[in-house]
């Protein structure tokens, strides 16, 4: 097997869905994420963000967004949102997974 050919095997190993094989489209996407952040950047670029379950990764996103709100997404960005731990502080926000979707200027999901 070639170098290539390995590229090739590790592109389409890539493109899978992961969660999406155990959960369906409405687990993944556990909540839309609603702060002054997100607001401004829904009306100004497009831009919306989402809570996902930790095993979630983008093409399970993207399937899920398509399958739900019925729009394409252009581009989709995962981040991890660390535990904030004790210390002095009252409360504490635990860790989660956070999706930014980027949709053309042609699309609107209603939230």
């Amino acid at each position: 097997m070639t170098f290539r050919q390995k590229l090739q095997r590790r592109a389409v190993k890539g493109m899978e869905t992961k969660a999406l094989k155990t959960f369906s489209p409405y687990d993944v996407i556990v909540a839309p994420i609603l702060t002054e952040k997100t607001v401004l950047a829904q009306e100004k670029g497009k831009k919306y963000s989402f809570k996902v379950i930790e095993g979630a990764n983008k093409n399970d996103v993207k399937e899920a967004i398509e399958y739900l709100y019925k729009v394409s997404p252009i581009k989709i960005n995962i981040v991890k949102v660390p535990f904030k731990g004790r210390g002095q502080r009252k409360t504490v926000r635990s860790e989660y997974k956070k999706a930014i979707v980027t949709l053309s200027e042609n699309d609107k999901i209603e939230l």
